[in-house]
């Protein structure tokens, strides 16, 4: 077979999902749900307003930089004499009130970029803005940490940079039967039965005859695990509804993945946001609260923590077309039932000190969150997984 015709048939190199170079997928569950700690990322794409989500209603900076977009004060959902909810993240105001909710404002990094594709690299990758790496942080964590090629499995059919590493990368997938059926593809069992019992270096395709050996044995591990068990809850019928539901299903079945990756596009409202950013918190919150509730039913969520950010959040000031353009520090959220400090972890943002551009100053270093969720989640080092240094906090 032509190396010409196996690029160009494989399915591997086709996008549709990825998996680690050097390790066997595990025939066995050697892992019990209990006290296996997840990690659950939703990125928020194209760059969320985190004014009109996290509301500072008593600022009248806020109202006279949006004398359009201002969210009316009788319409939020107050945390605080300060800041309130959009009044679109009812279910998250739950979550918040509950206790399972942390609000971090004035999240970012030194010498911002407002590019989105450089912006979501740096986020991704844990680079300074001035560095580029070609590796993400959870790939970075899966070179190190990696056991089996399902250890790390963003929802959908391409892998985000986030989860790249030099010697492994997550899975990408839409479902556990798709991810099976395109393992089984006649291609597929054509090529290795081909292959089946020769030597293969790294030269004549070894290396992805090999990791086409790991795709299929994790696939049909992937599958039987979670075949067993189906939801009961109702999710919001929209695409990030869909991808939650089948996170909950891979977590509640018992499979021993520790990261999971998802995406909500749609946030780059440079006009007419108002509508458009309210149906996207709306499908948000509600998308995040029923998968919240389908773990506790399960008896799962202790040991699952929820990450939300966005590349980056809007300018102060409105434009001309009822929107916002790209800005800098942006809020983030944690959700879990073992948070150090629930509720809001900082001090709201500061409109009257911003920087040239009109945008938020950044306090706290994003990276600063990610060490404390490896360092006191997933129970690792930072060496080797973030190569810029970052302050230490604690909210879990």
């Amino acid at each position: 077979m032509k190396r010409r015709d196996f690029l160009k048939n494989s399915t591997l190199a086709s996008g549709v999902f990825f998996v680690p170079s050097f390790v066997k997928a595990m025939g066995n569950d050697l892992l019990t749900t209990t006290g296996f700690k997840r990690l659950v990322i939703v990125q928020l794409t194209g760059g969320n307003d985190g004014l009109n989500t996290i509301v500072p209603y008593r600022n009248d900076i806020y109202y006279k930089s949006r004398p359009s977009l201002g969210i009316d004060r009788s319409s939020l959902l107050k945390i605080d004499d300060e800041l309130g909810f959009n009044g679109n993240l009812k279910e998250l105001k739950e979550l918040y009130d509950s206790g399972d909710l942390c609000v971090i404002n004035n999240v970012g990094y030194p010498n911002p970029d407002r590019s989105h594709f450089r912006s979501t690299d740096i986020w991704q990758t844990a680079s300074a803005s001035n560095k580029v790496l070609n590796t993400g942080w959870i790939g970075r964590y899966l070179d190190v940490h990696g056991k089996s090629p399902h250890d790390a499995i963003e929802i959908g059919n391409s892998l985000s940079l986030a989860m790249k590493g030099k010697l492994k990368n997550g899975t990408a997938t839409e479902n556990a039967r798709l991810l099976y059926r395109i393992s089984n593809d006649p291609y597929f069992t054509k090529v290795l039965s081909h292959y089946n019992n020769q030597h293969l270096s790294e030269h004549n395709m070894g290396y992805l005859y090999q990791t086409m050996i790991d795709a299929k044995e994790s696939a049909s591990y992937i599958f039987e695990k979670v075949k067993v068990y189906e939801s009961r809850m109702e999710y919001n019928k929209t695409q990030f509804g869909k991808q939650l539901k089948t996170i909950a299903q891979f977590i509640n079945s018992g499979l021993d993945t520790q990261v999971y990756y998802a995406k909500l596009s749609g946030f780059d409202t440079h006009a007419n946001q108002m509508g458009r950013q309210d149906r996207l918190l709306s499908n948000y919150s509600k998308a995040v609260s029923a998968f919240v509730k389908d773990l506790k039913m399960n008896n799962t969520f202790n040991d699952t923590l929820i990450l939300t950010f966005s590349e980056f959040g809007r300018r102060v000031e409105q434009n001309a077309a009822r929107g916002t353009d790209h800005g800098a520090a942006n809020n983030v959220f944690v959700i879990g039932n073992q948070l150090k400090k629930p509720g809001l972890f900082n001090d709201a943002p500061n409109l009257s000190n911003l920087d040239e551009n009109g945008d938020l100053k950044y306090e706290m270093d994003f990276r600063s969150i990610y060490a404390n969720i490896l360092e006191d989640w997933l129970d690792v080092s930072t060496d080797k997984i973030l190569i810029q240094p970052a302050p230490t906090v604690k909210i879990i």
